[in-house]
């Protein structure tokens, strides 16, 4: 029996990356921003949704992906012949089971055929029935044909039909076994982010603008921070302190982020931070406002001896790309501990690593 392929692969659809692109932007711009106007007008229910908004998008994100897995799960995968055009090792001597890259033509009975990119795990003694030409049983779920499966062993019939047929190759490279991240999804989350962050701080833009007018005849002003030598500015307002160094210096510099922090709480009046966020030149503190029960913490307790080696170590074993950015966040829950969350971010992918108030790593997750 001779299969004749034909026609286009199916393809992967754009659509699903821009639409998560656009939601993932949307929450990180709006969240981002309640943490940083919340405190500045003195609002704590903005500042908490800026902290419960990611948590409720991932519940939700979850709860969503297991109704779909349970669809999905619901529906019986299609088994099809499919040809090996190449394949390609890798593993070591320690390990059983190799790692292998297979180059396959998947011949549906009532589809062209297609080229797909699996890879799969097979044992040592079960590599020589795999060559070049041969075919196998694979499984795909209907919607998406590019995720197939080797069927290890398949039934009888399908045996049968695997030994007496014969499938011509199918023209064109080969589709990854999932989906691509392309520009379109990257692009759509940019944009999302600063439209998002633009709207919060365009929905209170009055209570931004308004308050420092009216505050500067009714407040006595408090004592100004001293300007240390390696910065270039300190900006203080009534809720929001920002440091920025001078050209050439950078926060990871040995004790810089201690002499950056330490004009802003010098004068021992122990005001509670809500959150600091620090990037390559800059450092900023959102205090609490006076007289309010909003979750704080000292900024002066912070580790800030080992954020240095906490930013490398999210750089490390990553494949972000060159230039690399990173931010960090250090805030608190109502009843949760202070937690300190870095992003590195590069042209090719995002590493994440999460620290207690310590400095000790919690969680680290290195870009695809």
């Amino acid at each position: 029996m001779t299969t004749t392929t034909g026609g286009a692969p199916p393809g992967h659809g754009a659509p699903v990356a821009v639409a998560r692109g656009l939601l993932t932007g949307t929450v990180a711009g709006a969240s981002s921003a309640a943490l940083v106007v919340g405190p500045v007008i003195g609002s704590v229910p903005l500042f908490l949704a800026g902290l419960g908004l990611p948590a409720l998008c991932g519940l939700l994100a979850l709860l969503a992906g297991m109704a779909r897995r349970a669809r999905e799960e619901a529906v019986p995968p299609r088994t099809a012949l499919a040809r090996i055009e190449a394949l390609d090792a890798t593993g070591d001597d320690e390990h059983s089971e190799l790692t292998v890259r297979f180059d396959l033509t998947v011949a549906p009975d009532d589809a062209p055929a297609y080229r797909v990119e699996v890879t799969e795990d097979v044992h040592r003694v079960d590599l020589p029935d795999h060559r070049p030409g041969g075919l196998l049983v694979v499984q795909y779920p209907p919607d998406r044909p590019w995720r197939v499966r080797i069927v290890r062993r398949p039934t009888p019939a399908w045996e049968d039909r695997a030994a007496a047929a014969r499938i011509d190759s199918a023209p064109g490279p080969p589709m990854p076994s999932r989906p691509v991240k392309g520009s379109a999804g990257r692009a759509a989350r940019l944009l999302a982010l600063l439209l998002s962050a633009s709207a919060v701080v365009l929905l209170f833009r009055a209570d931004l603008f308004a308050g420092d007018a009216g505050d500067t005849g009714a407040r006595s002003p408090g004592p100004r921070p001293s300007v240390s030598a390696t910065t270039s500015a300190v900006v203080v307002t009534s809720g929001l302190a920002t440091v920025t160094l001078g050209p050439g210096q950078s926060l990871l510099d040995p004790g810089e982020l201690r002499r950056a922090v330490d004009p802003l709480t010098g004068d021992g009046n122990g005001r509670r931070a809500l959150t600091v966020i620090a990037q390559e030149r800059t450092l900023t503190v959102a205090f609490a406002p006076t007289g309010t029960a909003a979750p704080g913490f000292d900024p002066r307790a912070l580790p800030y001896e080992r954020i240095p080696a906490l930013v490398a170590q999210a750089k490390s074993g990553s494949s972000t790309g060159s230039p690399q950015t990173w931010h960090l966040t250090a805030s608190r829950t109502a009843t949760g501990p202070l937690t300190i969350r870095i992003v590195v971010t590069g042209p090719d992918g995002t590493a994440r690593l999460e620290a207690d108030g310590r400095g000790e790593l919690l969680r680290h997750t290195p870009a695809p």
